[in-house]
């Protein structure tokens, strides 16, 4: 299918195959993805998904279920381990798919952090624009990345900065950002005695942190999330017995977030560096300070000192300084924030100006 400079567009958004969306194994790209999709579509173009089969998705647009074998996290995998595709794998089948479907659409948009999509991109005769949700994690992948944005320049994006620094390519991706309805977040003033903690229970996720300034402190902390590190959540609680913690599982984000918006803070204690932290945005929508380390999208997101604090890595006793001083933050400036900086307008527009980039491109060759 021709580009086009300007009007409506045609787009195939391919999920992550790691988990069906909804699930929240995909973590912030499901909403990620399901956010942009309704923009676009409120935007006047016609948005397909092609996704694992069991997705949830509440849009009006058409949903390509494929079955097959989930693909592992590439945060599950050592740097140096070559990156597996089983003979039933769930994504082969999705590239499979779209190779056959691709005329249909303007551009594909990839949301997987994956291998596979970007070795099919050369292959494909429209192009691909790949959404990158992490940081580099593996030697194949930086290669096959860097590869792709030589080739097709531009169709690289990253979410923050220090996303695009922990590639060797920083320079070739293009920052967007992220953006989420603030509309669905309700401010609240007067919050409870509690902290939240909202992430996959997962080693990477440095649960083990909040749950001993929990204990220090004595604050009662609410998590959500997906369990999916049962031994890693046992020990942790073995670990620290006397942490005053409830578990209240993987929430909608309706549910989420009247948990979220009553809390003193949300704690966010990432051992990996985190892409952006779509967490970090919903609890400042709430009004609520976020307590951070200092690594990564959250550390670009959060005004230190003023809608939350930066907190060296692995610093239990910052976190737990940082803790006793949220009555000197302003919860007001954390909600202005958000509405400032993370709507989905703002994170549309930076979108769509990238997906019209990417087809005016003159140069832009499948040849």
């Amino acid at each position: 299918m021709a580009g086009t400079k300007a009007g409506p567009l045609n787009l195939l958004f391919a999920s992550s195959c790691v988990g069906t969306i909804g699930s929240g194994i995909g973590g912030g790209v499901e909403l990620t993805l399901l956010n942009l999709a309704r923009e676009m579509i409120i935007r006047g173009h016609r948005v397909d998904i092609v996704a694992p089969q069991g997705s949830k998705i509440e849009l009006d647009c058409p949903i390509i279920e494929i079955t097959g074998e989930p693909q592992p996290s590439m945060q599950q995998l050592d740097r140096d381990t070559q990156i597996p595709i089983t003979s039933n794998s769930l994504l082969t089948r999705m590239w499979d798919l779209i190779g056959e479907v691709q005329s249909n659409y303007h551009l594909i948009v990839n949301f997987a952090y994956d291998w596979l999509p970007f070795f099919c991109s050369p292959f494909m005769n429209v192009p691909v624009a790949h959404l990158l949700s992490m940081g580099s994690l593996s030697k194949e992948m930086d290669d096959i990345i860097e590869k792709t944005s030589i080739r097709f320049p531009s169709t690289i994006a990253v979410h923050t900065k220090a996303q695009a620094e922990t590639f060797p390519f920083a320079r070739k991706c293009r920052i967007v950002g992220n953006g989420i309805y603030i509309k669905n977040y309700q401010y609240c003033n007067k919050p409870e005695n509690y902290l939240v903690w909202v992430a996959r229970i997962s080693p990477e996720k440095g649960l083990e942190d909040a749950f001993e300034a929990a204990q220090n402190i004595g604050i009662p902390l609410k998590i959500m999330g997906l369990l999916q590190d049962k031994s890693y959540w046992e020990s942790i609680q073995q670990n620290y017995p006397d942490a005053p913690v409830e578990y209240l599982g993987f929430l909608p984000i309706s549910e989420m977030q009247l948990v979220l918006q009553h809390s003193q803070a949300y704690l966010m204690t990432h051992r990996c560096t985190e892409a952006f932290g779509m967490t970090v945005i919903q609890s400042l929508a709430c009004g609520v300070p976020v307590i951070t380390y200092d690594k990564g999208g959250p550390a670009e997101i959060v005004r230190h000192g003023e809608t939350g604090y930066l907190v060296p890595s692995g610093n239990v006793a910052e976190l737990v300084k940082a803790i006793n001083n949220l009555d000197k933050l302003d919860r007001l400036a954390c909600r202005q924030q958000a509405e400032a900086e993370y709507t989905m307008q703002v994170y549309g527009n930076r979108m769509e100006n990238w997906f019209y980039d990417i087809l005016a491109q003159s140069s832009y060759s499948r040849q």
